[in-house]
């Protein structure tokens, strides 16, 4: 049957859309024939948008889907005519084509039954499709009708707040997660009813769930506290330059000194974040699918502590399509590696590149994928495999056991470590006493005037530590005395230092002078610094 120009009408409000495509719609007998809205996919920690188009002509009836979907996406087809079926909403006996634009892209996850249900329902004729103008819409559709929430909500809305949109369609249990980006109209739907009500009225679809919160950074109380610890003096002092300046730091000791009570407590010196930090780091592990529905703001910092059999895989983002791994949600805290000597080579390889760059790069068939990794290495071993060396008295080992155990860290890897300290053993004089140290408030209180000394120092410039100078800004902002300088000569020559260990000593020796509120590095300064770095020589000499 041929159609003829009497058989179609035409919407009176002809006007193009805000991504050019046009905004007519044609209708055959009252039915609308093609409808499209806005979804998002995301790729790595990049959100890109994905045009959901529906299409309803004659023919056999049919759901077909193009645009390059995957497996997940195919399976919308049965759970959009499934939830439609349940809950009433009849659809004409005709051909449905759904494509998702652009086609270059394959489409994963099942953030796309939301969208697909809307624009099938507007390209029916039972929703407008100009309701669909300027909104975003995500969400999973169980066969029932009912919404469930998907991960990478957060940074969809934020990419729509970029793009003007009008309000976006999300999930009931994502609505506290959404909620989070200021500006921008969010709407939590429970059932696919609960949808068709809100994009037909936003303006009265509210209930009190749906309000803004008064979003709120206030850190929790942590669990854990430096005066936890007794003595340690020495790693102690390491352990606070270190997150003073944004260095990597590695504990050695025997087993049971307390190296990785150290560790653990390193966040709780770090300086409390803002809520720029908190929506950053949120937004990664909403990309991760690790948020909580109650309370989905990070508000303290990560520590991350992967077992030493993780895969490679799982450090850097796993995936045909990567996801965040370990050292990406370590960003802006802590990534701790326990028996670091444990670690697989590739493992520890693969650490290399982010610790330089503050970011890790992972390139697959689909494309390259970037990921944040601005985080403090923090790693603790024993110097042998029985843990006792050098002390002969109790070490078991043989020499070629301990040049093995220490060989799984590369010499590369180790240069990259700014600060390297001995945990003794605890006496048990020490031990008894239990007298009590610095509390983790009165260190942080140092840290964070020694860091905002740094921000100043910094105020120009892309980075905001001292641990992420690198060669080109050394010299203008590492200035030292006459006598630290020939120091540090006499250092390099005996010790036959790389380039990159020297730049690690100044770098350590500047958060030093920091510490003391010195302008110029000083001899006392270039010695501490040269203390932290002869312990891998003592054990990788």
């Amino acid at each position: 049957m041929f159609l003829t120009n009497a058989d179609f009408e035409y919407p009176p409000d002809l006007k193009r859309r805000k991504d050019g495509r046009s905004g007519s719609v044609f209708s055959q007998k009252g039915m609308y024939l093609f409808a499209s809205v806005l979804s998002a996919a995301i790729y790595g920690m990049e959100v890109r948008e994905i045009q959901v188009e529906a299409d309803v002509s004659d023919g056999l009836p049919s759901f077909a889907m193009v645009g390059f979907p995957s497996a997940q996406v195919r399976e919308a087809q049965e759970r959009v005519r499934t939830a439609f079926k349940n809950n009433r909403l009849c659809l004409p006996p005709k051909k449905v084509t759904v494509n998702f634009a652009p086609a270059d892209m394959k489409k994963e996850g099942a953030g796309f039954d939301l969208p697909v249900a809307a624009a099938v329902l507007a390209a029916a004729g039972i929703l407008e499709p100009d309701l669909l103008e300027g909104v975003m819409i995500v969400g999973e559709i169980s066969l029932n009708g009912e919404i469930h929430g998907v991960a990478g909500v957060l940074p969809r809305v934020i990419r729509a707040r970029e793009l003007g949109l009008r309000f976006c369609v999300i999930p009931e249990e994502n609505i506290r997660e959404g909620n989070l980006v200021k500006d921008m109209p969010v709407f939590g739907v429970k059932s696919l009813n609960a949808m068709i009500r809100c994009l037909r009225d936003p303006n009265t679809y509210t209930a009190a769930y749906q309000e803004k919160e008064k979003i709120e950074n206030k850190p929790e109380i942590p669990k854990v506290d430096f005066a936890d610890i007794c003595g340690q003096e020495g790693a102690r002092r390491a352990a606070e330059i270190a997150v003073s300046g944004f260095h990597n730091i590695l504990f050695i000791g025997p087993p049971g000194s307390g190296k990785t009570m150290l560790a653990r407590r390193l966040p709780t010196i770090m300086p409390e974040m803002t809520f720029e930090e908190s929506l950053e780091i949120t937004k990664v592990y909403s990309v991760a699918g690790l948020l909580t529905e109650k309370d989905p703001l990070i508000r303290q910092r990560p520590f991350r502590s992967p077992h030493h059999t993780s895969s490679p895989q799982a450090l850097a983002g796993g995936g045909r399509i990567p996801g965040p791994g370990e050292i990406t949600l370590a960003h802006r805290g802590v990534l701790f590696l326990d028996e670091m000597p444990e670690f697989s080579r590739k493992s520890l390889e693969i650490l290399r590149q982010p610790l330089e760059d503050k970011e890790i790069h992972l390139s697959r068939a689909a494309g390259t994928y970037v990921f944040p990794a601005s985080f403090m290495l923090a790693a603790a071993m024993n110097p042998c495999p029985c843990g006792f060396y050098p002390d002969m008295n109790r070490c078991r080992c043989t020499s070629g056991e301990i040049t093995h155990y220490l060989g799984k860290i590369s010499q590369p890897l180790l240069e990259r470590i700014d600060i390297c300290t001995e945990v003794p053993a605890v006496s048990f004089s020490k031990m008894k006493k239990k007298i009590a140290g610095e509390s983790s408030a009165q260190i942080r209180k140092r840290v964070e005037a020694v860091q905002e000394i740094q921000r100043e120092r910094y105020k120009k410039e892309k980075f905001c530590f001292n641990g992420e100078l690198d060669g080109r800004k050394l010299e203008k902002y590492c200035v030292m005395t006459g006598g630290a300088d020939k120091l540090l000569e006499q250092a390099y020559e005996q010790f036959q230092f790389s380039t990159r260990a020297y730049h690690k000593i100044l770098k350590t020796a500047r958060t030093i002078a920091d510490m003391e509120s010195s302008e110029k590095i000083k001899e006392e300064h270039i010695c501490e610094a040269l203390a932290y770095r002869a312990y891998d020589k003592k054990y990788w000499s």
